[in-house]
């Protein structure tokens, strides 16, 4: 039968890991933040469907893009795209802006991740273009 001195690298680990653990466990309060800066921010999604009148009510709308039509219509529909959405509402965030800019940032994103243009060409360099 072994005596604990035989298992002195197990017991090594375990006093490690106690030690990184408290560590950790003391440290929180500072590094909850940087945590949360690397965590995505959409990990947690709601388990109802939007409504126009919570889209507008986050500030998803503007005088060029107005929800007011949808809401006073009694649409039922479910709200804006979620995953769009949250992607504006990042970006609104992150870079301090209104939501047009936020949505023209986010189209701008959307079209560069397919190739396409600021200007609407593609830019593919064997695409044919006719006059």
């Amino acid at each position: 039968m072994g005596t604990l001195s035989d298992h002195y690298l197990l017991w090594s680990c375990v006093f490690c890991l106690m030690c990184v653990s408290t560590g950790l466990y003391v440290c929180r309060h500072r590094l909850i933040p940087i945590l949360v800066t690397i965590l995505p921010d959409n990990h947690y999604q709601h388990l109802r469907p939007t409504t126009f009148e919570d889209d507008a009510e986050a500030g998803l709308s503007s005088e060029s893009f107005s929800l007011a039509g949808n809401i006073a219509d009694d649409d039922t529909r479910d709200g804006l795209d979620t995953v769009a959405k949250n992607e504006v509402l990042k970006i609104m965030k992150k870079q301090k802006v209104n939501f047009d800019e936020g949505r023209r940032l986010f189209i701008q994103q959307k079209l560069a991740r397919n190739g396409i243009a600021a200007d609407g060409r593609p830019l593919d360099p064997r695409a044919v273009f006719f006059s």
